[in-house]
């Protein structure tokens, strides 16, 4: 697969992780040119870290690997979704998702 169109705006793509039996949001990491490819090549997912500049295979440390089912690019080729089958927890801080501090709650109302 030819990478370019992906990396036409930036060195990094940001990528969403989403588990697939839930549809719940773990995380939002970063992919360079390499770490995409390592995800495709092995099927599992790979990112960027910006603050260690250096490529990091999801889990390998803790095992919380996530095993790739599907990915996605937004119509604007700069943005993926991948969804994966989440092993463990998905957050450094042990939490299930990254996701788990509330900021504020809207009242629901019917949109017409």
């Amino acid at each position: 697969m030819d990478f370019d169109k992906f990396f036409a705006k930036s060195e990094l793509i940001p990528a969403i992780i989403q588990e697939k039996s839930t549809g719940e949001v773990l995380m939002l990491a970063y992919m360079n040119r390499e770490s995409m490819q390592k995800t495709f090549e092995t099927g599992y997912t790979w990112f960027y870290s910006r603050s260690r500049q250096e490529l990091w295979n999801k889990g390998a440390t803790s095992g919380h690997l996530q095993k790739i089912v599907d990915i996605y690019a937004d119509c604007d080729n700069d943005t993926l979704l991948i969804t994966v089958e989440q092993i463990g927890s998905a957050c450094h801080t042990g939490n299930h998702s990254c996701f788990y501090t509330k900021l504020k709650s809207f009242p629901s109302e019917r949109l017409e």
